[in-house]
């Protein structure tokens, strides 16, 4: 099995839903398995998920799940074939039911006419079509003026970068979709075109409300979103960096400054970051991908991301396992030349996370110090892990828990590999039971140096307050 620092998430569809290929591609290191809920049918998605968990008891891996909501996703309707949009002609929109052409379209957002104001642009197709708001009803009815044309076909996506949208972040459909995820073991759920942190507080209640574990990862891909990303940040479990629709809600050239500041946000914070979308585009047909899409993955490791993601390569593409084993390459590659971004910043001075905080942050800076091989925790809630792995320490980081949901969740993380461990004795014998282990399966080996972490007394499940250097015997 790849045993890189940063993950893999790999979008799931007909290309690699044969049990033969997604054996292979996790043995290849995809780590995070990613539903996409703009597309597929409940039943679909359930058969995927207990793919998963078989693959996940035969290999004894923790590949993690993540269900990603479609969100307010808004698009036009049918439209004839062959229509082309001619710049500088008018364009109509409606919220009537019709079939569209090069003069009229169809859209599924009923609010679109009161929302928009003269003046505002219109994006269709990822920006690929232009158009410029000239006159609303305010009912039904909105004329445009097209800005730069070209052939326009059914169903394709509109981005609104300058309206503040009405709409409510999770759309009707999104709850139907989370009534059946919040039934199914999974452990991260994404959340499509966030606004503000009321959003992810939303989505955490209707969770909470279910007695589900799951945990939310806000995607970045609105304008609002960048100006608010602070207190988003602060309300997430962990980010995710959509650059697709963000690039054609905010000015392209914006995008790469706008990942290296999300994600050395993220890290400061503690909170899983993920660069998505576009990353190795090409091997979708080509089975090598282009010298660019090399440089922006080595580059997304580099500006130190937990994960990668694969979308339309894995899920629809002609080489799904080709493109995570080129990922993988290019990750191990990186990671071996390339010393990855420490941030050795105490995050908390006071409160309620201070010692916690404090162990883990002097474990990471000691590790450093004495060249230790690993820092092993004992993590209950996953806490302590996550807070070691956000300060990028130069060593493995193992993590045992007797929490089966959490191990999963870790696969997200940043240099962390979990492991099931049930056995609450006492702290020297857990230091002990746990060195044995690693030892045991060639991970570590005599005289390796390592450092334990875990809250004293072991069956309090507590805040994490003890460390300890020592040698494997």
């Amino acid at each position: 099995m790849i045993n890189n620092n940063t993950k893999i998430v790999a979008t799931m569809g007909p290309a690699c839903l044969s049990k033969d290929t997604l054996t292979e591609m996790i043995k290849a290191g995809v780590n995070v398995c990613r539903l996409n809920f703009s597309h597929a049918d409940h039943k679909t998605h359930l058969e995927t998920i207990r793919l998963i968990k078989e693959i996940n008891q035969e290999l004894n891996v923790h590949t993690a799940i993540l269900a990603d909501l479609q969100g307010p996703k808004i698009r036009i309707g049918n439209i004839a074939e062959g229509s082309i949009l001619k710049d500088n002609t008018e364009f109509v929109i409606t919220t009537k039911e019709c079939d569209g052409d090069g003069s009229k379209a169809h859209i599924n957002y009923q609010q679109f006419p009161k929302d928009v104001k003269v003046g505002e642009k219109i994006l269709i197709n990822d920006g690929k079509l232009q158009i410029e708001v000239v006159d609303t009803n305010k009912k039904d009815t909105v004329v445009s003026k097209v800005i730069h044309g070209g052939e326009l076909s059914s169903n394709k996506g509109v981005n609104l970068p300058n309206t503040a949208i009405s709409q409510p972040c999770l759309t009707t459909k999104d709850l139907k979709d989370l009534e059946f995820i919040l039934t199914q073991p999974i452990e991260w759920i994404g959340l499509s075109f966030v606004r503000s942190a009321q959003d992810i507080l939303e989505l955490k209640r209707h969770i909470e409300k279910e007695n589900h574990n799951a945990r939310v990862i806000a995607k970045i891909e609105k304008p609002q979103a960048i100006k608010n990303l602070n207190s988003i940040i602060d309300v997430t479990d962990a980010v995710m960096i959509a650059r697709g629709d963000l690039g054609v809600e905010i000015p392209m050239q914006k995008v790469p400054v706008i990942q290296k500041k999300i994600a050395k946000q993220c890290l400061e914070k503690a909170k899983p970051v993920i660069v998505a979308t576009q990353m190795l585009e090409s091997m979708t047909e080509s089975v090598t991908p282009t010298r660019a899409e090399v440089n922006d993955v080595a580059n997304s490791v580099m500006d130190g991301a937990d994960a990668v993601m694969l979308s339309g390569e894995t899920s629809v593409g002609a080489f799904p396992l080709q493109a995570v084993e080129t990922m993988s390459k290019i990750i191990t590659n990186v990671e071996q030349e390339f010393s990855s971004t420490r941030s050795y910043e105490l995050k908390e001075t006071h409160g309620d996370r201070f010692i916690s905080d404090a162990i883990c942050y002097h474990s990471c800076k000691l590790a450093e110090q004495v060249s230790a091989k690993a820092i092993i925790t004992m993590t209950h809630s996953g806490y302590n892990a996550i807070e070691i792995s956000s300060h990028r320490p130069p060593c493995k980081i193992y993590a045992f828990t007797n929490n089966h949901a959490i191990l999963n969740t870790l696969s997200l993380v940043w240099g962390v590999t979990g492991f099931y461990y049930d056995n609450e004795t006492g702290t020297d014998e857990t230091v002990a039971d746990t060195k044995r282990i690693l030892k045991g399966i060639g991970l570590l080996k005599k005289d390796d140096l390592v450092l334990n972490v875990a809250s004293m007394p072991i069956k309090e499940k507590g805040m994490t307050n003890m460390m300890r250097l020592s040698y494997l015997k």
